[in-house]
């Protein structure tokens, strides 16, 4: 794999070799010729807060837990049913690709091998990289090997992230009429649901509104350079592809429901698929916040507390924690670098051509034509 730490004078090989991998500079600029702007809060600052909140949240979920039960707890563990779960988990994101592919299908019709793979490499960097950056990363990678532009997958992103957020809420509007929910976690999810039913009806305006959403955005200088994302919503918008991406988003999440009932069974635990869906979008809502690499910590905490809200002791909550983040993560670490390995590149590599794309995206504001707009 490329070398991620080559010396500066060697940036004009590096992107050779990139280019000799098929995914070539990004259109019209030099990678190098742009730098991404620095962030308000300095980066290592961020490093410390989030690995603190790593290590506070696991010294959290340890705390109480008898070590002599690891032995009997690793033995008593079904792994059967742990590899159903990592089946279900694994198929998930075949799904995920499905839905990318109907949500782009306006514009560009791609092929699942490539989508999926791109969607596995984000996770590969989801679980190694601080700060969750596989979102860019696979809206990077897709646009590149599609020869699409980066505007249109990242806007095609933000509207799983709406789809997924409307299920998510419902999901937890059912289960809080089923069980008591903490105050805090009530208080977040109406925050996001607010958030969620704001994208949602600004989405559906652009849909039908362009010419006068086009207007009132070209009013404002500070609004201009995002002028080109109502012509990404508008060509990948329509009744038939959010039909089916929403009932795909459905399928999406059951198939996540289903891994984690299965480690439920693991453990041999009476609870149903409901409370499953319960812990699903508890972990969801707590998680939901870029943090450590894999959520180590974060999730244990989070998945602990859904666990004792179903009544399920304090240990026990722990250990299944435990291996409901070994059975959602390291299947993914496998998958991903597989995905990588074909490509010949290194992580670090394709790490910093997407962040510097991204910048260059972000600072410049500009509209890319898509095919759609050249018919």
């Amino acid at each position: 794999m490329i070398d991620c730490d080559a010396p500066p004078g060697t940036n004009r090989e590096a992107g050779m070799r990139w280019y000799d991998k098929g995914f070539g500079f990004p259109p019209s600029m030099d990678s190098s010729q742009v730098k991404p702007r620095r962030p308000k809060i300095p980066r290592w600052l961020l490093m410390v807060l989030m690995y603190a909140i790593s290590i506070g949240s696991l010294a959290w979920a340890l705390r109480g837990y008898d070590f002599a039960q690891i032995k009997p707890a690793i033995l008593s563990v079904k792994w059967g049913w742990v590899l159903l779960a990592v089946v279900f988990d694994l198929t998930v994101y075949i799904f995920h690709g499905w839905r990318w592919n109907i949500l782009l299908s306006p514009v560009e019709r791609l092929g699942l091998w490539r989508t999926v793979q791109s969607i596995y490499i984000g996770l590969f960097a989801n679980e190694v990289l601080p700060l969750r950056p596989g979102e860019i990363i696979r809206c990077y990678l897709l646009a590149f090997w599609s020869k699409i532009p980066l505007s249109l997958t990242l806007t095609s992103m933000a509207i799983e992230r709406v789809l997924d957020g409307i299920w998510l809420i419902l999901v937890f509007i059912v289960a809080s009429k089923l069980m008591v929910m903490p105050r805090p976690l009530v208080d977040f999810a109406q925050a996001l649901g607010i958030g969620v039913a704001a994208a949602t009806v600004i989405f559906l305006y652009v849909l039908f509104h362009k010419q006068h959403a086009h207007s009132m955005m070209s009013s404002h200088p500070w609004t201009q350079k995002f002028i080109h994302v109502l012509d990404e919503i508008h060509h990948m918008g329509n009744w038939r592809t959010l039909a089916g991406a929403f009932g795909v988003t459905c399928l999406y999440w059951l198939l996540q429901v289903l891994s984690v009932w299965a480690l439920f069974k693991s453990y041999e635990m009476d609870l149903a698929a409901w409370h499953a869906a319960i812990v699903l979008v508890i972990i969801r809502l707590g998680t939901i916040i870029p943090n450590a690499p894999g959520n180590l910590g974060v999730f244990n905490s989070v998945a602990k507390v859904a666990l004792m809200l179903l009544g399920v002791e304090a240990g026990t909550a722990f250990e299944l924690s435990v291996v409901m983040w070994v059975a959602l993560t390291f299947p993914l670490l496998i998958g991903g670098f597989v995905a990588l390995f074909v490509t010949g590149l290194s992580i670090g590599e394709i790490h910093r051509h997407a962040r510097t794309q991204h910048h260059a995206h972000r600072h410049l504001g500009r509209h890319h034509e898509t095919p759609a707009s050249r018919q």
